[in-house]
């Protein structure tokens, strides 16, 4: 009887060499805890060549094995319902590993409902698209520790070569990033931004809602290679929830630098960190530390967070047992390389009748990137932004055969759709909202991203 095997590995504190080395594989993906600069994150998990994919566009998925291709009208969570049951591992043996194999990839924003916006290109990217992965490198570094784990259907064929690749090709490979230089252009003018949010804080004000995630979209031609662009971010974009992801066997990628966690599932204890109230790091240590008393003590920031505490308590609910819901945390600062943030944490406790999917499609897509009350804040948002949202403020992570899971909010994420690249940016607008305010914060939020540093 075929078993699952894990083999020890020379423990790195930085991945890069270990992904190079296996990004030829078909669906590589890197999910970057951003260590050593983040040095509260725990794991990075590196895999590829999934045995089966589940990619959805529109209404249709399309379901790929080595042995077939198959096109279902199913909800495309019902159907990762369905593939994570038949890969379950109830094994405690591995109750204590992050990720032994399972369902890993992205769940656009667009699958929380229908879009009717169309921006070519970008556009030609899944609404969804996650893998069933046979294997994994870990690497812990609270332990200091690494290793791979594979299951126990990964392929004689396929483990030869990750070991052969793993162990000896990427002791040869530089970690050097070419010098190059690029700049995302906003595809909304200033001042219809402006006239949008005061459009928005009509809808508030007459009731339609309490709060508005709206986003501005950046675009331009590319040439570069994705991962060399991902590889010069990640130097200051360093984030605990980041991710590379190469689509398949295409020049397709998405490059995610995101600080904020959707949902974490361990041991039954579901956990959710929702990031609202946003400003900019100081120039010098006193005006820094100036900026962040001024965050926290925001009126207005502290009560956009709270609405969005209220939101994703309501989901969790759905989900989860009755009376387990805490708020344990609210308002914590959190300090990235060019903001601030304030962060809440809400914990609850799952139910046995339901499971990680369930858990994130009733929280599907975030309250922090829709507003309050979600359903309304969503219709606006399809209203009022000019293009698809496609993989921003959607969600990448992993759900773990052993049924962990960890997800972050796609945000401060590039999309490249191998001509073109794609970013993001957006804000909670509420009633007391200065538009000139929003549109600095939104540049101050992905500034690093739609600019390279060049030679």
């Amino acid at each position: 009887m075929k078993k699952s095997e894990i083999i020890d590995l020379p423990y790195k504190a930085n991945a890069e060499a270990i992904f190079s080395s296996i990004r030829h594989f078909p669906d590589a993906l890197w999910l970057d805890s951003g260590n050593p600069v983040c040095s509260s994150s725990q794991f990075d998990i590196i895999t590829a060549s999934p045995s089966t994919i589940l990619e959805t566009t529109g209404k249709i998925t399309k379901i790929v094995t080595s042995k077939s291709t198959k096109l279902s009208m199913e909800e495309p969570f019902s159907l990762c319902d369905k593939l994570f049951s038949s890969i379950k591992n109830t094994d405690d043996s591995y109750k204590d590993h992050p990720f032994i194999g399972g369902i890993a990839g992205y769940f656009g924003y667009d699958l929380g409902g229908t879009n009717i916006h169309h921006l070519p290109k970008h556009d030609s990217l899944p609404d969804m698209r996650i893998g069933y992965y046979q294997w994994a490198v870990v690497l812990d570094h609270l332990s200091k520790k690494s290793w791979i784990f594979f299951s126990f259907d990964c392929p004689k064929k396929l483990k030869k070569e990750l070991i052969n690749c793993i162990k000896y090709k990427s002791q040869d490979i530089v970690l050097n990033t070419n010098k190059f230089y690029y700049e995302l252009s906003n595809t909304t003018k200033k001042s219809q931004y402006l006239s949008t949010i005061a459009k928005v804080k009509e809808y508030i004000l007459a009731g339609d809602c309490y709060q508005i995630n709206y986003a501005q979209h950046f675009s331009t031609k590319i040439d570069e290679d994705s991962w060399e662009i991902y590889k010069d971010l990640r130097k200051r974009m360093a984030a605990p929830y980041s991710c590379y992801y190469q689509l398949g066997d295409t020049n397709q990628a998405i490059l995610s630098f995101s600080p904020e966690r959707f949902l974490k599932l361990e041991d039954d204890q579901v956990n959710t960190q929702p990031i609202k109230g946003t400003l900019s790091r100081g120039l010098n240590k006193t005006e820094d530390a100036e900026q962040a008393k001024a965050l926290i003590g925001s009126e207005k920031d502290r009560a956009e967070n709270l609405m969005i505490v209220d939101l994703l308590r309501n989901d969790l609910g759905k989900n989860c047992k009755l009376g387990s819901i805490k708020a344990r945390k609210l308002f914590e600062l959190q300090s990235f390389e060019n903001v601030h943030h304030l962060v809440s944490t809400i914990t609850g406790v799952l139910r046995k009748d339901k499971t990680p999917i369930s858990l994130l499609r009733d929280c599907f897509p975030g309250g922090s990137i829709t507003g309050a009350p979600k359903k309304r804040a969503m219709e606006l948002i399809n209203e009022l932004e000019s293009c698809k949202r496609s993989v921003y403020c959607g969600s990448i992570g992993y759900i773990s055969a052993n049924g962990r899971m960890d997800t972050n909010i796609a945000i401060r994420t590039i999309v490249s759709d191998g001509d073109n690249m794609h970013c993001w940016g957006g804000g909670g607008i509420v009633a007391d909202s200065n538009a000139e305010d929003e549109y600095q914060e939104i540049l101050d939020k992905v500034g690093f991203l739609i600019k390279s540093k060049g030679n």
